[in-house]
């Protein structure tokens, strides 16, 4: 068992957060891309689209999640032979799970924009998006499988340059495609469908010593029954929870189209610094997930204790910074976004949202990394339920009341209910590292 220190922490965050900084970026581009045409509907079709597909393919993020709490035990086991075969079951799912969203990606369209309540300029915007880009579904998908298994055996570094290829292709591409070529928002979908396929093929070369091993495609080890019942209630509660969490995040879009094209548009770029802080977090729950797995698949009850004290107090730093960022330079930001002075204007006005976002979802973002590298997904399905039930009854109270300043508030109600009631399971969960 390795120490947990403080160094050991941040050789594992620091790459994470480097490469998680560039998939923000990534969305920042895009919608400055599209931005440059100087109307509202490009960004709302470029926002709906992309939060469909974000959505349905993080269902798919089991294979993230799954892969780096199950390969982490194993290797804290000591079973590399375990840690070598769960990745090709994980690039199995993710290879059937891209063709079906090819195959089934009319009613998939179809039933999205009957949720969704945009202008008709905004939809064929959104359409013509997803119609290209579905065709990176299964590139995307192995990524996550891909990357789980990097973070599992600590090797962040990879996950780096993983992240870097494909984001920094995507933005050359995005910006060549729709402002030296004038694609619009078909070249932002072309540039990114581009990015995933070589994301995949950088994350298997990445991960080459498990191919050079028999493991990975011993038709024995790779179907045992023993090993797939566990990981098929993990994926499957994990799933439950993603599914959960995207219908909330997909709410706040919907429910924006519904208010006018220009809110839309200004919760879009709003949601680039939500985004901006949920990867900046990501970095310390990722070593959270990694350190507490190795920690419970050893059965070191005091290992785990201390990466959950010593990720979460990372985190705590972390997100002061972020908000500070917003506060002083969110303003200037937003102009950069958009040279739409209306999406400008209401945009500012919902900003201190963000500046209170990283502070209240800290403990949510944290306990997820830790309660993922126990495993301990039966919680997380539970709690999730919980919360999104509070979540929507917020949503439908305070959106009539206050219009977006509700959607916020309902939003930010819904980080605090997740933290109180991850944090009400975490003593049951260093219970069970010692059994």
């Amino acid at each position: 068992m390795k120490p947990v220190t403080n160094r050991r922490v941040l050789a594992i965050a620091l790459p994470i957060v480097l490469s998680n900084a560039t998939i923000p970026l990534m969305g920042l581009v895009d919608t400055y891309a599209v931005g440059q045409l100087g109307a509202a509907a490009p960004i709302g079709g470029v926002a709906i689209g992309a939060i469909i597909l974000s959505a349905i393919y993080w269902i798919f993020g089991f294979l993230r999640m799954g892969t780096t709490g199950m390969v982490a035990q194993a290797a804290g086991r000591g079973d590399m032979a375990e840690r070598d075969a769960h990745l090709s079951r994980a690039l199995l799912i993710a290879g059937v799970a891209g063709l079906a969203l090819i195959v089934l990606q009319v009613p998939i369209t179809r039933l999205a924009f009957w949720i969704a309540k945009g202008s008709d300029e905004v939809e064929t915007l959104g359409q013509t998006y997803i119609a290209i880009r579905i065709w990176g579904a299964p590139f995307a998908i192995a990524v996550y499988a891909l990357t789980g298994w990097l973070i599992a055996v600590e090797r962040t570094r990879g996950v780096l340059i993983l992240q870097m290829t494909m984001n920094g292709l995507n933005i050359v591409l995005s910006l060549t495609f729709v402002l030296g070529m004038d694609m619009g928002v078909a070249g932002v979908a072309l540039a990114t469908v581009i990015a995933e396929l070589a994301g995949a093929a950088v994350g298997l070369f990445l991960c080459r010593d498990v191919f050079r091993a028999p493991h990975w495609r011993d038709p024995a080890r790779v179907g045992d029954m023993a090993m797939l019942k566990p990981m098929i209630a993990v994926n499957t509660d994990i799933m439950i929870r993603s599914v959960l969490l995207q219908l909330c995040f997909m709410s706040v879009t919907f429910r924006a189209a519904g208010l006018s094209d220009v809110t839309l548009a200004a919760n879009q770029i709003l949601l680039q610094f939500l985004n901006l802080t949920a990867y900046a977090l990501d970095g310390f729950a990722f070593a959270a997930e990694a350190m507490v797995g190795a920690a419970f698949g050893a059965r070191n009850r005091a290992a785990l204790r201390q990466a959950a004290r010593l990720t979460s107090l990372w985190g705590v730093g972390a997100v002061c910074l972020m908000s500070a960022m917003f506060l002083f330079a969110g303003g200037a930001v937003i102009e950069q976004m958009t040279t739409a002075q209306n999406v400008q204007d209401v945009a500012r006005v919902y900003l201190p949202w963000m500046v209170l976002a990283p502070v209240v979802g800290l403990p949510c973002f944290m306990l997820d990394g830790i309660f993922i590298g126990a495993t301990r997904t039966r919680d997380m399905r539970n709690m999730m339920l919980l919360s999104a039930a509070g979540y929507f009854v917020a949503l439908w109270t305070l959106v009539p009341l206050f219009g977006n300043h509700g959607l916020w508030a309902a939003l930010m109600l819904f980080f605090v209910l997740r933290g109180l009631t991850l944090g009400w399971r975490y003593p049951a969960l260093e219970a069970a590292s010692t059994r």
